[in-house]
């Protein structure tokens, strides 16, 4: 009786310490020196990941087999990884979420596969992420945000994908980041890359091969590095401003006439946008609201924006008051420039409106870069004063009758 009882008690002793010693049957496994357990699984002509594996399992190789996907579950077992090497596989298609639950995942090498997508929003939330391999992929994009929150991130490969631009700013936020590597991609150098030439020159991060990161296209610029775009073909955008207002027309209802006029410059040619916040009302227009044929666009007839960057407001009334900015938008950076605009009451066409003191430098506008917000606080700080008054008040002065109502009330102001 002793015997058996001794086969039972050693019986349970083995299933009680099992978990933490599990291995499929086409690895091995071990206990490093720091007390990792290691799931050796490399070189077995895998098609799956295998099942069995230990949940305390902190490494995991997988490199050189052939596996062709990864499911949500794949690896479900094992949600105390540190180390992850894929590399070498036939991997195309990665499956949403197959990371989201290795919140303790400091490597992930999925180099050497056959990945178009990644499922980026998994990364979210691996923050202790410290080494991301994705090179030799068939990746075209990375979306703006995807590596946000990695700020443990130190090294990270993209090189041999099939990228051709970057969004600003996909590497901002990554305060730890050492090594980088873009080598071998077909960069498209327009202005939308003009960035990266200029973080580059501005950062401590090593960008490994630098010289072999090249120009795809245009045809002119093919073969130079990345990092020496020509500054001159990429201008950030200038703005200014010009305002003014037309006499009022004779029925009593209509009020004058507000007229905006923005000129802008840069390289590429900026396009112009429009923000206007009154007490009622916030607007953004993006393109003009008047069509070729000189109508308002439909759901457009009360800000009229014209392609030459003019904006008219009719009939301008004390609910129409408020910021009104223009904004010159390329794929350099953008600028803005704003002014507050008010009404008020007054039958003497001859009174001016304030003056700036043109000592006073650039107040009201002011540059970011592309999809930056703007700062309500730097906005607003020019006032434009539109007088109200009759048509018979302007024809008793003496003067002659604008019909359009947009010749100049007052002198126009030049904003920077």
């Amino acid at each position: 009786m002793r015997p058996l009882l001794g086969v039972v008690a050693l019986v349970t002793l083995v299933s009680l310490v099992s978990p933490g010693l599990a291995c499929p049957a086409p690895c091995s496994c071990s206990t490093k020196k720091n007390g990792r357990l290691l799931a050796e699984c490399a070189y077995r002509e895998l098609r799956d990941v295998p099942r069995g594996l230990s949940p305390n399992v902190t490494i995991l190789t997988l490199s050189a087999n052939r596996l062709g996907r990864l499911g949500r579950a794949s690896l479900a077992e094992a949600p105390e990884l540190q180390s992850l090497w894929l590399g070498y596989n036939h991997i195309s298609t990665v499956e949403p979420g197959a990371f989201a639950a290795l919140p303790h995942l400091k490597n992930l090498d999925l180099s050497h596969n056959r990945l178009a997508d990644f499922p980026w929003q998994d990364l979210r939330n691996l923050s202790a992420l410290q080494i991301l391999k994705l090179s030799n992929n068939r990746l075209a994009a990375v979306p703006r945000g995807a590596l946000a929150g990695l700020r443990e991130l130190r090294s990270l490969w993209l090189n041999d994908n099939e990228l051709a631009t970057l969004a600003r700013g996909t590497f901002e936020g990554l305060p730890a980041l050492a090594q980088l590597q873009l080598f071998h991609n077909p960069f498209n150098c327009s202005c939308k890359l003009f960035w990266l030439k200029e973080w580059a020159h501005g950062t401590s991060v090593v960008l490994s091969r630098a010289g072999s990161t090249l120009c795809a296209a245009p045809a002119r610029l093919r073969g130079r590095p990345v990092t020496d775009i020509p500054g001159a073909l990429c201008v950030p955008p200038s703005a200014q401003l010009t305002y003014l207002s037309g006499p009022a027309a004779a029925g009593p209802r209509d009020g004058p006439t507000l007229t905006l006029h923005c000129s802008v410059a840069g390289s590429p040619p900026p396009e112009i946008r429009w923000q206007i916040r009154t007490a009622a009302r916030r607007v953004d227009i993006h393109g003009p609201t008047v069509a070729r044929d000189g109508g308002a666009k439909a759901g457009r007839q009360r800000f009229l924006a014209f392609k030459n960057g003019t904006m008219a407001i009719p009939d301008f009334g004390k609910e129409d008051e408020g910021t009104y900015t223009c904004l010159a938008v390329n794929d350099v950076g953008t600028r803005d420039v704003s002014v507050n605009v008010a009404l008020a009451g007054s039958a003497n066409p001859a009174e001016e409106l304030p003056r700036d003191d043109p000592q006073a430098g650039h107040a009201g506008g002011h540059s970011c870069a592309k999809g930056d917000e703007l700062d309500p606080s730097g906005m607003g700080e020019k006032l434009v004063i539109v007088y109200r008054m009759s048509g018979q008040a302007w024809n008793g002065a003496g003067a002659r009758e604008f019909r359009l109502g947009i010749l100049p009330l007052a002198l126009g102001l030049l904003l920077w």
